[in-house]
C-alpha cells in the first residue's frame, strides 16, 4: 500500500565512494561501521530516511561547495551537492551487531549544508523536482530508443561474456520516462561520473539523451571489437 511521505529538512546521509544513488532505484546495503550502525537505529526509530551522495573526488579536502554558492568545512569526505535521499524498505540484523538492508531511492536532493558530523553526518536538504524537457510522446520516443540500444548492448555484452540481460528486459516494462532513465542509469551506466552527470540533470530529455548518446558509443565500441577479434575468445584475444 502507498502512503505519503514528507520529505523533512534534515536527513543522515552514507557517503560513498564511487556510488550514485537515483530515485525509484533499489540499493542493498551493507551497515558495518559504528557511526552507520547508529544512524540506522536512529532511522529505523524514526521516518526510515536516510539520504546517500557519491564522494567527490574534484573537491579539495576539508572543504565543500554549500547550495548557497559558499564553501562549508568538513572534516572529511566531501560529498556531491546533488544526492538522492531513501527509504529503508528491508533490513536484517546479523548476530554480529551489521546489517543488511535495501534502500528504495525517493527523491533528488541539494545539499544545502552539512549540518553534524558527529556520531553520524546530517545533510540539511533541498527538494530537487525535474521538468520534463519536451512532450510526453517526445520524450517516450526517447524511452523506447534507449530501451532498444540498451537491450542491444547487453546482448552483445552477453555474447562476449555469457552475461543475461534481465534488466534490460525488466526496463521494457517501465513506462514513465524519468523512472525509466533513473533505474536504467543506476543499475546499468558502468561510468560514475556520468552518473552523477546524469543524476545532477533535471531535464528529462536531456537526460535521456545524454545516456542515449553513451549507450550509443559503447555498442560501437562492442561491434568494433568483435569485428577485430573476430571469432575468438577473450582469453585468446593476443592470438588475433
Amino acid at each position: 500500500m502507498e502512503m505519503e511521505i514528507t520529505l523533512p529538512d534534515e536527513v543522515p546521509v552514507m557517503t560513498l565512494p564511487d556510488v550514485a544513488f537515483f530515485p525509484q532505484a533499489l540499493m542493498p546495503l551493507h551497515i558495518l561501521e559504528p557511526r552507520y550502525r547508529q544512524m540506522l537505529r536512529d532511522v529505523l526509530a524514526t521516518n526510515r530516511l536516510f539520504a546517500v551522495a557519491g564522494l567527490d573526488p574534484g573537491a579539495k579536502r576539508g572543504s565543500v561547495h554549500l547550495a548557497d554558492g559558499s564553501l562549508g568545512l568538513t572534516a572529511f569526505e566531501p560529498p556531491h551537492r546533488i544526492a538522492s535521499v531513501g527509504i529503508v524498505r528491508a533490513c536484517q540484523k546479523n548476530d554480529n551487531g551489521t546489517s543488511n538492508l535495501l534502500l528504495q531511492g525517493l527523491c533528488r536532493v541539494e545539499i544545502a549544508a552539512i549540518v553534524a558530523d558527529d556520531p553520524y553526518r546530517r545533510i540539511r536538504i533541498r527538494a530537487l523536482t525535474s521538468s520534463p524537457g519536451a512532450t510526453d510522446d517526445d520524450n517516450a520516443l526517447l524511452r523506447r530508443d534507449l530501451a532498444r540500444l540498451l537491450a542491444l548492448k547487453q546482448k552483445l555484452a552477453a555474447t562476449a561474456h555469457g552475461g543475461p540481460g534481465e534488466m534490460a528486459a525488466f526496463l521494457k516494462t517501465v513506462e514513465d520516462p524519468e523512472a525509466f532513465v533513473d533505474i536504467a542509469a543506476f543499475s546499468l551506466c558502468e561510468d560514475t561520473k556520468l552518473k552523477q552527470r546524469l543524476l545532477e540533470t533535471l531535464d528529462v530529455r536531456r537526460r535521456l539523451e545524454l545516456f542515449r548518446d553513451r549507450v550509443r558509443t559503447e555498442i560501437a565500441d562492442l561491434k568494433l571489437r568483435r569485428k577485430l577479434q573476430g571469432r575468438l575468445s577473450d582469453e585468446n584475444i593476443s592470438d588475433n
